[in-house]
């Protein structure tokens, strides 16, 4: 059973409990949520890095949307120590989750303002995959784990384009361990503050089994292959990650049938996601964590999932040459899955990109009217 709330105008004085939202990394959600908590009063300062840490300070976070673009000052540092930690401070990782151990292991052991460490402050876990939390908790002792589904993109330093309005996207909300279950509810709170559509669940480890079956799409779409061959090679590796996750008892929860929905916004490419992101910038790819979640769990069961491995170690490949998204063929394992077993039509790589819709219904780039995607399966 969940309890929704939608985002909404905050008390300035419930806007000040839990201290400050610290939040490490300024991507798409980062900065996005930066923003917004900053815009609806509450307390956030943003910890970025290089080239988004400059174009933040000097001109604030750009958001595009439908209704026009925002520029929106926030409150931004470049390290941990600088944003000055007091006890009552709340952790927002929202880097990916290749880069989710690196930055906790440089955060945890700083110390606070007034004493303790940053280890002493509860975190909460924006990733895709099934990670993170593990990750978290070998550090922190109160771990708010968080499935996110917006169709938000981040091309360029401090600038995030989020075509949904008034609600961003969906968040599920729940504790990893009992220590943080009195958090659960501030934490959908204020994401719902934050404009989204964002509820306590039981059980969020089986969401994010479910949302990683949703973002299983990404890793195909980067491939050179049409709509109709991307629909065909998603559904047999969501059929072989659905087998494993049962074979192996672990729960999923049930999809949903909530929508957001999604706007045109000017020079903006609806559809496109995270992956296929991040080869198109040349930074690094999430799959490790997506398929190679799965590869991981095969393998330590004693059982394999050759779709899965087929897709991990041709996209690995593809990345770590520098390769832009559309020109590599589907794995020939997965090309099976395409009718005629063919892929049809390759995307042009010089097309501008977008990001990260959660669900797998994402609209198609050529859709002109308000379109929808799947909210948080």
């Amino acid at each position: 059973m969940s309890r929704d709330a939608v985002g909404g105008a905050r008390a300035p004085e419930d806007a000040a409990s839990g201290g400050r939202r610290i939040v490490v990394g300024a991507g798409a959600l980062g900065a996005l949520l930066a923003a917004q908590w900053t815009a609806a009063g509450v307390p956030a300062v943003l910890v970025a890095r290089g080239a988004a840490l400059d174009a933040i300070g000097e001109r604030g976070v750009l958001v595009r949307r439908p209704h026009g673009d925002e520029r929106v000052a926030v409150d931004v540092v470049g390290s941990i120590d600088e944003a000055e930690p007091v006890p009552g401070d709340t952790v927002v990782l929202a880097v990916k989750t290749q880069d989710a151990e690196q930055a906790l292991a440089a955060i945890a052991w700083r110390p606070l303002v007034g004493g303790g460490v940053v280890a002493d402050l509860p975190v909460v876990t924006l990733q895709n995959g099934l990670a993170t939390e593990d990750v978290a908790l070998r550090r922190f002792a109160r771990v708010v784990g968080v499935s996110v589904a917006i169709p938000a993109s981040h091309l360029r330093p401090g600038e995030v384009v989020a075509p949904s309005w008034p609600t961003l996207g969906t968040a599920r909300v729940g504790a990893v361990t009992g220590r943080a279950a009195d958090l659960e509810q501030r934490v959908s709170d204020d994401l719902a503050r934050a404009g989204f559509a964002a509820s306590v669940v039981a059980d969020i480890a089986a969401t994010k089994r479910r949302k990683l079956l949703a973002n299983l799409r990404n890793v195909v779409e980067v491939f050179g292959v049409d709509d109709a061959g991307r629909d065909a090679a998603t559904a047999s590796l969501r059929d072989e990650a659905g087998a494993l996750f049962d074979r192996l008892g672990l729960a999923v929860a049930p999809a949903e049938a909530a929508f957001v929905p999604v706007e045109h916004v000017p020079g903006h490419i609806a559809g496109r996601l995270s992956t296929w992101q991040s080869l198109e910038r040349g930074a690094s790819v999430e799959s490790d964590f997506l398929v190679g979640e799965l590869v991981l769990l095969a393998r330590r069961a004693g059982l394999s999932a050759p779709l899965a491995e087929a897709v991990q170690r041709d996209l690995g490949v593809l990345a770590s040459r520098g390769g832009r998204p559309g020109v590599a063929p589907l794995p020939a394992a997965l090309a099976e899955a395409v009718p005629d077993g063919q892929p049809s039509a390759v995307p042009s790589p010089s097309a501008p990109t977008a990001v990260e819709p959660g669900g797998p219904a994402a609209p198609s780039p050529s859709t002109s009217a308000a379109t929808f995607v799947g909210a948080a399966t």
